[in-house]
């Protein structure tokens, strides 16, 4: 089949869902009523295998009901918030979505947070209650305290993965004292669907994204269910083209939208059933994947690198993945895809939680995050004065085509824009009359540009390039540099610290790195620093180089300079600060010597 024919042929078979309508504001259409009618369909089938357990979409739909019974009887109600904090496993989902069908928002957590920031996210969206899984309960017991939910408000659901056995009587742990125990009286909970699913509206809250931002702490962007069927439905038919037959392997974190509208979402549209793991496992996945004949991979780039990196196994061979739908992957790692793994279709895809659309790489073209039916803007951007740039009349100046800008969705009535918990935050990232009086523009805050991918039916077609500002992704996760910065900053040594993102050779994303003043009078003690940084942030948010700067550099208006810093990066052959670096899976900061700088150089770093 030639290029041509391919092309019309997945065109067509993608051209119905390409005309579709998000649900209104007021109709009766939500996640939960979406999971009961897929549920009902699809009753004796596979919906969801995890940990050697098994559920039909009946018995998933039963589980499911228990919980929003019990939920319910402990007083959650409609429009209500809960805090979610649980790893990836059959209880988190069944709780999701039992919130979901009470009309309740689930405070989707990240499960590395702690301390200040894990009281942050369950404060943001005032959440009335936290239901916490097992193997995570010592996050919430430290914070407990200083949290505005009292004993009965913690909500303990246990792991049997942690257990030595399958059976109550096999399980050791029991819930603190200060947390309610829910699963102790589940089977006594109705198994009936609940009324309230089929009144829900489609403009109401279905979760939280606890995202980190361009300031500060986590920002709550705003799901409503209007926003995750809009989702769901495209990523499906469009991105997958899943089948009830199809099964998805996630291994993604829940609390990421990547994972939880493609890969659930999916799911729920179809009907296609779901391998779920606890965290990615790059020496399981191929056995994994030929031992439960998963058709479909949801994927990020980093996730995919690590892939690459293996050596080869006899499982890859004539692997089922037929689809793989994601975000991040790398050009060179796409070749590997293709070639030595053999997958006949690669949809990349650009979006991101509070966004008001997405791009799909609907046509199986080469390296490129695929086309939108948005209307968008490329803007030029002065990456050393860090901002758009405009023309003599103050307007913002467009790139031409094929070069790279920074990324403009128009905000209307078919892509809306939900924003954050916070209206401050929301605000900040629209753009007003920018081509027309009052007309409104998400400001991404991404760099992208147009390429030419072959005959395309016409669709534009985009590769992704960079992210601007203060947030940067590194090992799957945004990064907020603010949000590392002021940890930094609230150490005894630190001055001021500097944050910004740097690239490594062969690595997706930019790893974290600070540029440090020290307090006057004090030397560098990495011994003490190390233990700081390690005790206060999660693994991903850890700068891996610090710069021992003499003094700060600011703008005119004192704020902090980044560009010279980010050019130079952690070439010591540039300056003559010492920089210390976190080397792949140490947890103390060394000086970085010249011969470890060439092996990141060489790309024999271990990152």
């Amino acid at each position: 089949m030639n290029e041509f024919s391919r092309v019309m042929r997945d065109f067509v078979s993608v051209l119905p869902a390409l005309t579709f309508r998000p649900p209104k504001d007021d109709d009766k259409k939500s996640l939960g009523r979406l999971f009961q009618e897929t549920a009902k369909r699809y009753e004796t089938k596979p919906a969801i295998i995890f940990e050697g357990r098994e559920l039909s979409w009946g018995e998933f739909n039963d589980l499911v009901n228990r919980f929003a019974h019990a939920l319910k009887g402990r007083g959650v109600k409609r429009g209500d918030c809960v805090g979610l904090l649980m790893d990836n496993r059959i209880e988190m989902l069944a709780c999701f979505i039992a919130l979901a069908k009470l009309g309740a928002a689930t405070g989707l957590i990240n499960t590395s947070l702690k301390g200040r920031a894990l009281i942050h996210c369950i404060n943001i969206t005032n959440s009335i209650k936290c239901i916490v899984g097992e193997e995570l309960i010592e996050s919430i017991a430290e914070v407990k305290d200083e949290l505005p939910l009292s004993d009965n408000d913690f909500i303990w659901v246990r792991d049997e993965g942690l257990s030595p056995g399958v059976g109550e009587a096999d399980h050791q742990s029991k819930a603190p004292v200060w947390a309610v125990d829910v699963m102790a009286t589940l089977d006594q909970m109705p198994a009936d669907n609940l009324p309230e699913t089929l009144d829900i509206r489609a403009g109401e809250k279905a979760c939280y994204i606890l995202t980190s931002g361009t300031t500060g702490l986590p920002k709550a962007a705003l799901i409503l269910h209007r926003r995750y069927l809009s989702a769901a439905e495209p990523y499906s038919r469009i991105a997958f083209r899943a089948k009830q037959t199809d099964r998805i392997y996630l291994c993604l974190p829940l609390y990421h939208f990547t994972g939880l509208g493609p890969g659930v979402g999916t799911s729920l549209y179809s009907g296609a059933s779901i391998f779920l793991r606890r965290r990615f496992s790059a020496s399981q996945f191929w056995s994994e994947v030929q031992e439960h004949q998963t058709t479909l991979f949801v994927y990020v780039g980093e996730l995919c690198r690590y892939l690459a990196m293996q050596k080869t196994s006899p499982d890859e061979l004539n692997n089922p993945i037929q689809t793989m739908v994601g975000n991040g992957l790398r050009p060179d790692v796409w070749d590997v895809f293709r070639k030595r793994f053999k997958i006949p279709r690669i949809s990349e895809m650009y979006g991101s939680s509070e966004g008001n659309a997405i791009f799909i790489n609907l046509l199986n073209k080469e390296k490129t995050i695929g086309t939108t039916s948005a209307d968008i803007l490329l803007i030029q951007y002065d990456f050393d004065a860090d901002e758009m740039i405009r023309d003599k009349k103050g307007k913002l100046v467009e790139v031409k085509k094929g070069e790279p800008g920074v990324l403009l969705m128009k905000i209307d009535n078919r892509f809306k824009f939900d924003g954050y918990n916070d209206k401050k935050a929301s605000n900040s990232k629209i753009l007003s009359g920018v081509r027309k009086e009052n007309d409104r523009w998400f400001n991404t805050g991404d760099v992208i540009k147009q390429i030419d991918v072959g005959f395309s039916v016409g669709l534009a077609h985009y590769e992704f390039v960079d992210r601007l500002g203060d947030t940067f992704r590194w090992r799957s996760e945004n990064v907020s540099t603010n949000e590392v910065g002021e940890t930094l900053n609230s150490n005894a040594q630190v001055d001021i610290a500097n944050v910004y993102g740097v690239q490594i050779p062969g690595v997706e994303g930019r790893a974290g790195m600070a540029a440090i003043t020290l307090k006057p009078g004090v030397e560098f003690d990495s011994e003490e620093f190390s233990r700081f940084v390690v005790s206060e942030m999660p693994a991903f948010a850890r700068p891996v180089f610090v710069r021992i700067q003499p003094a700060a550099e600011t703008t005119v208006t004192f704020k902090l300079f980044k560009a010279n810093l980010r050019k130079q990066s952690y070439n010591i052959n540039e300056f003559d600060d010492v920089v210390y670096v976190l080397t792949p899976r140490a947890n103390a900061y060394e000086i970085l010597d010249k011969t470890f700088y060439q092996a990141i150089i060489d790309g024999q770093h271990g990152y």
